[in-house]
């Protein structure tokens, strides 16, 4: 389990412990039928960290594509023996925007379709200078930034609690595809595949206000996919992407609801 998905389940146990303590405050009820439509929408805005799990092909030579001949004019020559090692070197801030279609099932499920788009970025650092024909660094670099554009197509369910007042504590879980957008080309270092399978999982809290119902989640979402494309061409160098053998996206995403 990476260390951003550790992170995400831990600030959901305790985001949902805190809200409880303001949850018998409220003395006077709002929208108390508004758990009993059929059907509503609404509206999300959130902002999101993106995170790699990185598996390495130790040696780069255990890699069966492993090409001994990288580069014609390497300065750094890469044997089957080295070994290239990849990871996150901080997390980069993100945003997400999208529209709720939540459909009542039960007194207390409820399916919600919620697609939106989802800007992200994660930086690889590397145990070797990156040397990319596309770029021009002063220093020495050692960091490769892969940018996304996410559409994002999450199935959920939606448990809740027992209403407390104008707060009513929830979980959710449930699966989302993503199609990444991006421009992602044939000579980049390294490229990701376009569509992926997520698990979700995540607590939130809703507050019923006078007029709306405002809800504050968080939510982690685990790759199921390797995610790793195709190495660049041969106007690149090969050995950053041949040194990893598996690639899984984790996405952590804080959402505020308006419905």
């Amino acid at each position: 389990m990476s260390q951003i998905v550790r992170k995400s389940i831990l600030t959901i146990i305790f985001s949902v412990i805190l809200l409880a303590g303001f949850a018998q405050r409220t003395k006077v009820n709002y929208l108390t039928t508004f758990d009993e439509k059929r059907l509503h929408f609404g509206f999300t805005l959130g902002i999101n960290t993106l995170d790699f799990g990185v598996q390495h092909y130790t040696p780069i030579g255990s890699n069966p594509d492993f090409s001994l001949k990288q580069w014609t004019g390497d300065q750094i020559q890469v044997g089957p023996n080295d070994t290239i090692r990849s990871e996150i070197s901080r997390n980069v801030a993100g945003f997400t925007v999208g529209i709720i279609t939540s459909l009542r099932l039960t007194r207390d499920l409820n399916l919600r379709f919620m697609p939106g788009l989802s800007f992200g970025e994660r930086r690889l650092i590397y145990n070797v200078p990156i040397i990319d024909v596309n770029e021009i660094y002063v220093n020495n670099n050692y960091e490769y930034s892969i940018k996304s554009t996410f559409l994002d197509f999450p199935l959920l369910i939606k448990y809740k609690a027992l209403r407390i007042n104008n707060n009513r504590p929830y979980v959710i879980f449930g699966v989302a595809y993503r199609q990444d957008i991006s421009r992602t080309a044939k000579e980049d270092l390294v490229r990701l595949k376009k569509g992926g399978l997520y698990a979700e999982l995540g607590a939130g809290w809703d507050t019923f206000m006078l007029f709306f119902r405002f809800s504050v989640e968080a939510k982690v979402s685990i790759g199921l996919n390797n995610q790793l494309g195709q190495a660049p061409d041969r106007t690149q160098r090969q050995y950053y992407t041949e040194s990893i053998d598996r690639l899984t996206s984790n996405i952590f995403t804080l959402s505020f609801h308006f419905e």
